[in-house]
């Protein structure tokens, strides 16, 4: 799997409502650069953005054996395709096996490379998460299980009945917990791969808190390594012993292909504590 993911959320509804043929052109552009990992979600447009993907993948005429498809599955979320009294969390048998039937049809595929359940509920029974997992995985409709936003102590109780290969968390500078909270220490002993959403923290939001140490060494950074602030903190993620997996969600191709050069910079250990310092406001304890 490509160290750099492609994020595919805003690529519907709930971002640039890309058409057919857009979709088409910018999966054959990512394909291009060698960005051939795809994370889904049934949920992402509101149940409408995987279907919308699985067209513009057949017009874009890449073959199926040359990308990854992720997708997650679990959440109930209220919406015009899905009129719910209330958003939940459903991890039954047949919920899941319904899931990733419907995952298949708009992707238009026979299998889904890694599934991932996408968030933990406080209902969820092992015993149905495991017959649904192995029916899947023995009919081949799924190659590899995981999950999203899970702490150690939920994926362990799953690891008691089903074997979980990943689990996608947040993770960036700006919100480095799992680095300091035993979840990346965990995977990292458990033989766990970790994806990391939303790599670029909150850098880039206009919300985002006045920093001007970080800026100002962003900048020296940025000349130091004739970088750019994305692939900055991209660099910072990739150096971490637990080789995440960022999952980029930007739909322009620049900034794509500038995530996929990424894994070519290295930070000094000197740099890579600055920038961790100047985001927290204070050095380590």
């Amino acid at each position: 799997m490509n160290r750099i993911i492609a994020g595919t959320m805003t690529w519907g509804t709930w971002g640039r409502n890309f058409t057919r043929n857009e979709m088409a052109s910018l999966i054959q552009k990512c394909v291009d650069l060698g960005l051939t990992t795809f994370d889904h979600a049934d949920i992402y447009g509101g149940y409408t953005t995987e279907e919308a993907f699985g067209h513009g993948f057949k017009s874009s005429g890449v073959s199926r054996n040359s990308v990854i498809h992720i997708t997650k599955c679990g959440i109930q979320y209220p919406c015009d395709q899905r009129p719910l009294a209330v958003k939940h969390y459903d991890y039954s048998t047949s919920h899941i096996t319904a899931s990733v039937e419907q995952s298949l049809r708009n992707l238009q595929t026979d299998y889904i490379d890694l599934l991932l359940l996408h968030r933990p509920s406080p209902l969820l029974a092992i015993d149905e998460v495991v017959a649904a997992i192995e029916s899947l995985l023995g009919s081949g409709k799924i190659k590899s299980f995981g999950v999203s936003n899970f702490t150690p102590s939920q994926i362990e109780m799953l690891k008691t009945v089903v074997d979980v290969k990943w689990n996608q968390i947040e993770c960036s500078l700006s919100q480095s917990t799992a680095m300091f909270d035993g979840s990346l220490d965990y995977h990292q002993t458990k033989g766990i791969q970790t994806m990391a959403w939303s790599p670029l923290g909150n850098y880039f939001s206009e919300n985002r808190p006045s920093n001007p140490k970080l800026d100002t060494l962003m900048n020296e950074l940025k000349e130091k390594y004739n970088a750019s602030a994305d692939q900055l903190l991209l660099a910072w993620l990739l150096q971490h012993p637990a080789q995440l997996h960022p999952v980029v969600g930007t739909t322009r191709i620049e900034r794509l292909a500038k995530a996929k050069e990424t894994p070519s910079i290295t930070l000094t250990r000197d740099d890579w504590f600055l920038m961790l310092e100047r985001q927290n406001g204070a050095p380590l304890p």
